[in-house]
């Protein structure tokens, strides 16, 4: 156990949130029709203690996918429940917590399309990226993968992609950075999790190697999100290094499905954009000779491009806003405006 000496006459914000559930799901795969084959939920109380913990095995009803990564063979799936007959189970753990998962962007969109698949809802309203916490902390990592954010805080992994082993060292590793932000007084960065419900059956065209952002078997959640915190910083220079505040938009298909990508956008703290104009610092795009009309206007307005793998790879260090200042609060709009 780390030594909480310190933090012991911590003054705990009233903002922040009453619990937290602690997920790792391990899946088939990262697009949009992989399904979950294991899960586990670490509740934490809202100083971070661990109240309880739970895992499951869950039949995916198809090939388990990278076994050479997570080890769980078709054999070893034989006879587990499928997520409908845990999903009760699975949403007790989430109910009126923060969900906290490391690249949460991606656990929740999994979670979310489960439930939506068994016409449910995940009972979770809001989530909490570790990755978006260290850099809000600006914790001296070499790099953000969990095995980084574990040694930082002197937790031992013992079953790397194991689901039950990764959300024990996340809680751990969790509970000082929550007890650090709290003493400096930080904003942890929540952000909204919206449901997917929108089930439909119509086929789209797909291009080879590229996943649809709409199309076959798709949902369809709210676009609403809320503003980006940080100032434009301006465009993107090529070389150079994502600086949050930055106003990106996306055009085209991916591999990755849109919505995770633009969720992965948001929690390193860029501004997802809807349109290209001439304030936008960034347009990804695997075609950027497409007759797109955000291709069209990056074209004139001499907007930086970047295609989807170098997008994700610099996403993976994004810089602080210069001075770590933040956009001034908006007021509540009198009625819905698109971008």
């Amino acid at each position: 156990m780390l030594d909480d000496r310190t933090t012991a006459a911590t003054t705990w914000p009233t903002a922040y949130p009453e619990g937290y559930a602690v997920v790792d799901v391990e899946t088939t795969g990262l697009a949009r029709d992989d399904r979950i084959v294991s899960a586990a939920v670490y509740r934490l109380d809202a100083r971070g203690e661990v109240e309880d913990h739970w895992y499951t095995l869950v039949d995916p009803e198809r090939d388990p996918g990278p076994v050479w990564i997570h080890g769980l063979t078709s054999e070893v799936l034989r006879g587990a429940p499928l997520f409908g007959e845990i999903a009760g189970e699975f949403a007790s753990r989430l109910a009126g917590r923060v969900l906290v998962a490391h690249n949460a962007a991606f656990d929740w969109n999994m979670i979310a399309r489960e439930y939506a698949r068994a016409r449910g809802e995940a009972p979770t309203r809001q989530r909490l990226c570790t990755i978006a916490l260290a850099k809000e902390l600006r914790l001296p990592l070499p790099n953000l993968k969990l095995e980084s954010l574990a040694a930082h805080f002197g937790v031992v992994q013992q079953r790397a992609h194991h689901a039950l082993d990764d959300a024990r060292v996340l809680a751990e590793a969790f509970r000082p950075s929550l007890h650090a932000a709290a003493r400096g007084g930080v904003r942890l960065p929540l952000l909204e999790c919206r449901p997917l419900t929108e089930w439909t059956d119509t086929a789209a065209p797909a291009r080879v190697g590229y996943q649809a952002s709409h199309g076959h078997r798709s949902w369809r959640p709210s676009r609403k999100r809320p503003p980006c915190p940080y100032p434009n910083p301006g465009r993107y220079t090529a070389g150079g290094p994502l600086v949050q505040g930055m106003r990106v938009a996306f055009s085209g298909d991916t591999s990755t499905e849109r919505e995770l990508l633009e969720d992965r956008a948001v929690e390193a703290g860029l501004h997802v954009a809807t349109s290209v104009s001439r304030l936008t610092s960034l347009l990804v795009t695997n075609d950027p000779g497409a007759a797109t009309s955000k291709a069209v206007k990056a074209a004139a307005f001499g907007t930086p491009v970047l295609d989807e793998a170098a997008f994700t790879q610099a996403l993976r260090d994004v810089a602080p806003a210069p001075g770590g200042r933040r956009a001034p609060a908006a007021p509540p709009p009198q009625a819905p405006a698109s971008e």
